[in-house]
C-alpha cells in the first residue's frame, strides 16, 4: 500500500497530550504499513538541539530544526509526527511553507486543566516563579489561527483525538487505506 509522506505537527501547551497522541498515531499508521518517525520536542532538545536555551531565538531555532528533519522525512514517504510546543505562529508558518503535506494539529486544553493535571509538576513551579520563560505562564503561546485539526484533551479521549486526525489524513488523501 503506497502512502504519501506528511508532517503532522502537534502544537499546544505542555501537558496537552501531544506526546501521547504522537505515539498513538504512530502505532495506527504503522499498523497500515506506513513508515513513521516521531520527533518529540523533549527528545529533540536533548539530542539535535542540545545547548539551546528557552529564549525566543533558541525556541525558533529548535522548531526550524524539527521542521527541517520533518520535511526530509515526509518528502521521502515517511509520516513525520512532530510533538513540540512550538509557541510562535511565525516560525510554525515558516515550517509550513517549507514543508509539503503539512498538517497542523492544535492540542487545545485550558490552562486550568493543565495546572490541575500537572503530571511533571512544571506548572506549579512556573506559577511560583521557579521556572522562568514557561510557555503559557510567563512566556506567550500563540494558538494556531487555522489548523487543519483541533483536538481538546480536556473534553476528548486520546482515541477520539486520534480519530479526528486520522479522518483528516484519509479525507485529504494523505493516507490511502
Amino acid at each position: 500500500m503506497e502512502h504519501h509522506g506528511a508532517t503532522i505537527w502537534l502544537t499546544g501547551l505542555s501537558g496537552s497530550g501531544k506526546s501521547t497522541l504522537a505515539k498513538m498515531l504512530a502505532k495506527r499508521l504503522r499498523a497500515v504499513g506506513a513508515r513513521v518517525e516521531i520527533l518529540d520536542g523533549d527528545v529533540v532538545r536533548t539530542n539535535l538541539s542540545k545547548g539551546l536555551g528557552f529564549s525566543k531565538e533558541d525556541r525558533d531555532t529548535n522548531i526550524r530544526r524539527i521542521g527541517f528533519v520533518c520535511n526530509l522525512l515526509s518528502r521521502n514517504g515517511v509520516f513525520a509526527i512532530a510533538a513540540a510546543i512550538s509557541p510562535y505562529r511565525a516560525v510554525r508558518a515558516e515550517v509550513r511553507r517549507a514543508t509539503e503535506n503539512f498538517v497542523e494539529v492544535f492540542a487545545d486544553c485550558p490552562l486550568e486543566t493543565l495546572v490541575r493535571r500537572d503530571v511533571k509538576g512544571l506548572y506549579k513551579k512556573a506559577l511560583a516563579g521557579e521556572i522562568k520563560n514557561f510557555t503559557g505562564v510567563s512566556d506567550p503561546y500563540e494558538a494556531p489561527e487555522e489548523p487543519e485539526v483541533v483536538i481538546n484533551s480536556s473534553t476528548q479521549t486520546p482515541e477520539e483525538s486520534a480519530d479526528l486526525i486520522w479522518s483528516h489524513l484519509v479525507c485529504s488523501g494523505l493516507l490511502k487505506i
